[in-house]
């Protein structure tokens, strides 16, 4: 497993980040099973978040064991302090751990939510406070729609968070508006040295009908053949900016993802085999939440 440095927080990550939103519906056993999965191929960056069920849960129990040879992040959804601070020593509880790498605002997607989640009284502030006590060892903010770049890049702005979580894939890309969004988002990045994270990397396009079509426990549909997941993790790990992507949520694609990492190809070919499918498209034309 390829590892890349995340940002100015030097953790050498792998490029693989375990999306344990994967856990929010499975029982123990499952968990069990995906877990040791994702170690035994050399995945030792997990990323949670007090929403995703009953994820932290699930997690709480490894950490006994691995705490000390896995990077491990979390996220709140809240966007007051005191609710934020609250949310996270909840996670620390359900993880069985004191403290965690990396806090996340989490779904920080537009302007409106991030005048919330930074402005008084916002969940920054209850990050700040959690990093003073060593709850958290850094602050980072994540969020999806097609806004989510310029929302991230104008977050950079007002504090200087150390990792970025935005989602990218050829076809959001393929969208001039999003991709200098994303460029400039980039640039920022690099002038302070972030960890910048992907999410998407296989998604296909919303459910077709709704939620009730759903045939894995991702909110849109993912890729789930080899050779497009393959094509997918190719594109996002040429980018050289991106330090890692994390895996979609729900374990019966882990192992074809993982398989992908150690078996790329070039962006250019596998960009056209995605763009080749008729139905790919952006996952935020509709967001069911």
């Amino acid at each position: 497993m390829e590892h890349r440095r995340l940002g100015r927080l030097g953790n050498q990550s792998s490029v693989l980040i375990y999306g344990a939103a994967a856990l929010s519906e499975v029982d123990q056993d499952a968990a069990d099973r995906s877990i040791s999965e994702a170690l035994a191929a050399g995945i030792d960056h997990f990323d949670v978040a007090a929403s995703y069920g009953d994820a932290e849960l699930r997690l709480g129990p490894w950490m006994a064991d691995i705490r000390d040879r896995i990077f491990l992040a979390t996220k709140t959804g809240d966007r007051d302090r005191d609710a934020a601070r609250a949310s996270i020593e909840r996670s620390l509880h359900r993880l069985q751990t004191d403290r965690v790498d990396l806090l996340q605002l989490h779904a920080v997607g537009d302007l409106e939510d991030l005048d919330h989640a930074t402005g008084p009284d916002g969940a920054l502030e209850g990050a700040l406070q959690a990093l003073d006590e060593g709850l958290v060892s850094a602050i980072g903010i994540t969020g999806h729609g097609a806004h989510a770049p310029a929302t991230h890049l104008e977050a950079l702005r007002r504090y200087p968070f150390a990792t970025v979580l935005t989602p990218l894939n050829p076809v959001l890309w393929s969208d001039a508006s999003y991709r200098a969004d994303y460029e400039a988002l980039v640039a920022e990045v690099r002038r302070q040295d972030a960890g910048l994270m992907i999410i998407k990397t296989v998604s296909r396009r919303n459910w077709p009908g709704g939620p009730q079509g759903q045939q894995y426990t991702t909110w849109y549909e993912p890729f789930d053949t080899a050779e497009r997941i393959r094509a997918a993790v190719s594109w996002v790990l040429a980018r050289p900016e991106v330090t890692g992507l994390a895996t979609a949520g729900d374990v019966r694609l882990l192992g074809m993802t993982i398989a992908a990492e150690r078996d790329r190809m070039d962006a250019e070919p596998a960009a056209e085999v995605l763009l080749a499918d008729p139905d790919y498209s952006s996952p935020f034309i509709e967001i069911p939440f």
